[in-house]
């Protein structure tokens, strides 16, 4: 059945990759010159859920020293305007232009911001757009909207020269302030270690007066947040490196940063990879995180890969648009230029409910993105497929989906294609699900291995499944031209599936 043509979606609403709004923002270009680097991101796919077309970043430091000389420092200049150049040119090629071109703290603050603007514009067409310290930290927090629809506490956005925070409620983004305190420009306090403590308290504090300290969570944007998110996961040996949604407690990054004190930096680079020039930074931000997490006392942190580049995307939408899943969205996508036949993924969610109907909603969510990846694999060799759907959901630039649910969605489609998971080198990510939740991924995996096999007319016009928990039973319908379908594999598959289930299974007829 074709994806266009079938028109209950339940409460996931229908696809909006084909949708003329969204194809408007199919290949969009940003480029977010910062205090520290300059980068350019190119957004392609679906617009909720846009892949990462391209993604070059360049530690320039164009706002290295300029607490002391008040201008843009030369060499990250030289630097940056070579960038510039070089990403003017790939827009063309990629047809991506005209580029959106943001600059924050560091061209805005130096006396010479203006005279590298204008350069920039001379040298390379590109006009570029000085933000605020309010506007940064409105884009911001509407690049973690992008993530998190409907998020809700305090953002901070750390960058070279400045830090901000946004309250999120109501998916609005609310009050909004901005601080001098990038790490860059902490190199400037004087005092030594005790004066920029000082200093960094008192910035704090006033923040804290304006913003309030009444957020349960806490999202933190920017490189050198997540070089110190990389140095937790390191420490405590966290078995998944991808840092969006990335969960922190205060009391492991106490740890952390304690850790991140007691060593040389650069035996830490080499064990994370981090650059040596966001490394020298990190020092300084551990300070400013440790003062943070003491006055505003957040309940839960978690990191966000989304930031001031994905909130100009967000700036595009029209509302519609941002109220979508931005999960069921780029599992549509997937499943519409990878899959053998696009639409059945809908198919195959109705057809395994039944055994997820009691549910929660965030579980049935997991359910539909499963369904709608569960065939996306199928070029890949087949003794790898497991693996690969598996690294797949893990490991993909995907929003709206934390660590566990990572977990379940890539066990889920690991068991689409293989029946046990013993012995699998992902075992030690098992460790972020419980029992119960396992289990559940395995039932799912089985259920779509199994309804995959009536894949000719779609599970709804040839079987379907009625499951009785309290009775331990699983009921298989089956129609006339199903029962034709209903080989030795199929049957292997069923049985598979209430094993997992722990249910004896009956099997009934039903007119076509």
């Amino acid at each position: 059945m074709d994806d266009q043509t079938h028109d209950d979606w339940g409460p996931f609403g229908r696809p909006i990759f084909n949708d003329p709004s969204a194809l408007a923002l199919s290949r969009v270009g940003v480029v977010d010159v910062g205090s520290n680097s300059v980068r350019l991101v190119v957004f392609d796919g679906a617009a909720r859920s846009p892949a990462y077309f391209y993604n070059e970043k360049l530690m320039c430091g164009l706002g290295a020293g300029l607490g002391q000389s008040g201008r843009l420092n030369p060499e990250g200049r030289r630097r940056a305007l070579a960038a510039l150049r070089r990403f003017a040119l790939l827009a063309e090629d990629m047809d991506a232009t005209p580029l959106t071109v943001v600059a924050t703290a560091a061209v805005r603050d130096a006396e010479d911001g203006d005279d590298f603007r204008r350069e920039v514009e001379r040298e390379t067409g590109l006009k570029i757009h000085v933000i605020d310290g309010r506007e940064e930290a409105r884009l911001s927090a509407q690049g973690v909207l992008l993530g998190w629809p409907g998020a809700e506490g305090l953002i901070c956005d750390i960058g070279g020269s400045s830090m901000e925070l946004a309250e999120l409620k109501d998916g609005q983004v609310g009050n909004r302030v901005t601080s001098p305190l990038g790490p860059l420009k902490l190199r400037d306090v004087p005092g030594g270690k005790k004066g920029l403590k000082k200093h960094i308290k008192t910035v704090i504090e006033d923040l804290a007066a304006q913003m309030g300290t009444h957020h349960k969570r806490l999202f933190l944007v920017g490189g050198s947040w997540r070089a110190i998110a990389r140095l937790d996961m390191q420490r405590r040996n966290y078995p998944l490196l991808v840092q969006h949604e990335y969960k922190l407690t205060r009391k492991n990054v106490a740890a952390t940063l304690a850790w991140i004190e007691e060593n040389d930096l650069e035996t830490l680079r080499a064990m994370t990879g981090t650059s040596a020039a966001r490394m020298s930074l990190v020092p300084a931000a551990a300070r400013v995180l440790r003062q943070l997490l003491a006055t505003f006392h957040p309940a839960q942190i978690y990191v966000s890969s989304y930031g001031i580049r994905e909130g100009l995307l967000y700036e595009e939408m029209p509302d519609y648009l941002r109220e979508r899943d931005p999960l069921i969205e780029a599992c549509r996508f997937a499943e519409a230029s990878q899959a053998r036949i696009p639409g059945f993924g809908a198919q195959l969610y109705d057809f395994v409910l039944p055994l997820f109907k009691s549910a929660p909603f965030e579980r049935k969510r997991l359910v539909k993105a499963a369904c709608l990846l569960h065939d996306t694999a199928w070029c890949a060799h087949p003794d790898y497929r497991h693996e690969v759907c598996f690294d797949n959901a893990t490991r993909a630039n995907l929003g709206g989906l934390d660590h566990p649910g990572r977990v379940f969605l890539g066990l889920a489609l690991l068991h689409r294609y293989k029946n046990s998971r013993e012995g699998s080198r992902f075992e030690p990510l098992f460790n972020l699900l419980d029992e119960h939740e396992i289990q559940q991924a395995e039932v799912l995996g089985k259920a779509m291995r199994f309804g995959a096999m009536f894949s000719t007319d779609g599970p709804e016009k040839l079987v379907s499944l009625r499951y009785f928990p309290k009775k331990k039973l699983l009921e298989l319908r089956l129609t006339p031209r199903a029962q034709g379908l209903y080989g030795e594999v199929a049957e292997a598959r069923f049985i598979a599936l209430a094993k997992a289930l722990g249910v004896e299974t009956v099997i009934r007829p039903v007119k076509g």
